[in-house]
């Protein structure tokens, strides 16, 4: 790409993300309009967009608004759960981005050439610490895919951290251009306890028109007038999670990053592979 392509690309990229212009979006999502409206839009939107509606649970016509289209749930039993020891499954449907080890220095290739360090994204040293020589995945969620995002372990989830930032796209252009996007990027960084694997973290990374992430076993939600305060959160007991059980939900399309200590784990999976939830990642070596 050109110098003068890629500059005028990074500006329009910065243009679209302010937190501000997402709340918007969001309110506009969740408006409540007619179903002999609403059903048509949704419809014509998954056939756009590929969006398969024949597994959700709520029909287009039940749904009061674009928002809850959008973080639909599924019907019993279409997203089976990969068992056995030692096993680690996706925590989304998404294309599957990267997978791989971590090096010792704990930075990460956002694309050739630009990098991002694991610090910056858990945004705590002392919580990136344990991950330095273990796996990763990064897991991007199209606008047509299902955005509630499951355990891919069993264990106990310890604490959660939000950090907020902009709502830059996580589109291709957008990982292109913008150095470090994961960590400017608003995100919820979940973390969890294992007794297989020792320590994981599910990060959920926020985009452009993405209004909020909620998590479903606290009352976080992003991304609302007045904001949330930054940092780390411990709940008085760990919350006890199993591989399929869900944490948390996007609005609209984003990214997942997936971190594990567990450094005997072989991968199962290849990048550029579209994985659904409960589908294996990892396997114990």
């Amino acid at each position: 790409m050109s110098g003068g392509r890629a500059i005028l690309e990074r500006l329009a990229l910065t243009a679209v993300s302010s937190p501000l212009l997402s709340r918007l979006a969001g309110r506009l999502s969740d408006l409540r309009l007619p179903g002999f409206l609403l059903a048509p839009a949704i419809r014509a939107y998954a056939r756009l967009f590929g969006a398969d509606l024949s597994e959700s649970a709520l029909l287009p016509e039940a749904c009061p608004s674009f928002n809850a289209f959008f973080t639909r749930r599924l019907r019993e039993g279409v997203r089976p759960i990969a068992g056995g020891e030692g096993v680690v499954v996706s925590p989304s449907d998404s294309r599957l981005s990267a997978i791989g080890p971590i090096p010792p220095d704990g930075w990460l290739d956002q694309v050739k050439g630009s990098s991002y360090s694991i610090e910056a994204l858990l945004g705590s040293a002392g919580d990136a610490a344990p991950f330095r020589r273990g796996v990763h995945a990064t897991l991007y969620l199209s606008p047509a895919m299902y955005h509630r995002i499951h355990s891919p372990v069993d264990g106990r989830i310890v604490a959660w951290r939000y950090v907020p930032g902009r709502l830059f796209p996580v589109n291709a252009a957008g990982v292109r251009s913008i150095p470090g996007l994961f960590t400017r990027n608003e995100r919820v960084a979940v973390f969890v306890d294992t007794d297989a694997h020792g320590p994981a973290a599910v990060v959920l990374v926020g985009a452009a028109n993405v209004g909020r992430m909620s998590l479903a076993f606290t009352d976080l939600v992003t991304n609302l007038p007045g904001g949330r305060p930054p940092g780390r959160v411990v709940p008085a007991e760990p919350v006890t999670t199993r591989r399929g059980d869900e944490l948390g939900a996007f609005n609209l399309g984003s990214t997942v990053v997936l971190l594990l200590a567990d450094q005997e784990l072989a991968p199962v999976a290849s990048a550029g592979d579209l994985v659904r939830v409960g589908q294996a990642l990892w396997r114990r070596s």
